[in-house]
């Protein structure tokens, strides 16, 4: 990781959070994944939007936060038509558990993706999930090298990047699953011109997710016409009636 790069301050919080978490399993995990791509173009054959959505009880840009069972907002999100799921597992600033995260990967049938702030291998092995999300920017040089520990636990890694270095570096990584994170890590402002603007650098082989800031069918829909694959939706979605907001989302 670069320690350079400017971060607003609930983004250094976080990840002082994370150095400090130490690992509490002896062993790797040997996963075996639903894919993450085939669930998102299986709900465009369907005639959805791509939606994975993402449990999250609350967040250091939120007001407020959420207690609803985990469970039981994961079988909202997917009785809304979320193709995926995203669950928190970071405790500290966004109220996640490992528990969560296996208490819903057994009740769904889609692909769980892990939304940690990883940055040592040995984290990977907390809980079995379909994918983990690696941040380029706070992973450096060592994102090659998780990336390769992810897969050989049969995770599918999606690698979240928020600018045009960070994307080169990612693809250079072997990355075939990439996010374009929306908001800022430096002033926390949210841009969807973000995705617009990496998107055409993508290539057709490598599935790609919008990230941040859609918050209505229109937003969904402009990021689909800039090159989106899917659509990780959060606070969108958790405010009020989440079966309901995933629905107007997703257009199931």
């Amino acid at each position: 990781m670069n320690e350079t790069t400017e971060l607003a301050p609930a983004v250094r919080s976080i990840l002082d959070a994370a150095r400090r978490r130490e690992p509490t399993v002896e062993e790797p995990l040997d996963v075996d994944a639903r894919s993450v791509s085939h669930a998102l173009s299986g709900a465009v054959d369907e005639g959805y939007r791509p939606v994975v959505a993402e449990v999250k009880p609350t967040s250091p840009t939120a007001d407020g936060r959420r207690d609803d069972d985990a469970v039981a907002l994961a079988r909202s999100m997917v009785a809304g038509g979320a193709a995926a799921l995203s669950v928190l597992t970071e405790p500290d600033h966004f109220g996640g558990a490992v528990d969560d995260l296996r208490r819903i990967r057994e009740a769904v049938s889609v692909p769980v993706l892990r939304k940690d702030f990883l940055l040592r291998e040995a984290q990977l092995d907390a809980v079995a999930a379909d994918a983990v999300l690696l941040i380029a920017r706070f992973l450096g040089d060592d994102l090659e090298p998780m990336i390769a520990a992810a897969r050989e636990r049969g995770f599918q890694p999606l690698v979240e990047v928020h600018d045009r270095d960070e994307l080169a570096r990612a693809l250079s990584a072997g990355a075939n699953l990439v996010g374009v994170n929306n908001r800022d890590l430096a002033r926390l402002e949210v841009d969807l011109g973000t995705f617009e603007r990496l998107a055409p650098a993508v290539p057709a082989d490598v599935t790609l997710i919008a990230e941040s800031g859609i918050g209505s069918a229109a937003d969904a829909d402009r990021m689909l016409a800039a090159g989106a694959d899917g659509l990780l939706v959060g606070s969108a979605i958790m405010d009020g009636d989440v079966e309901a907001n995933t629905r107007a989302v997703t257009g199931a």
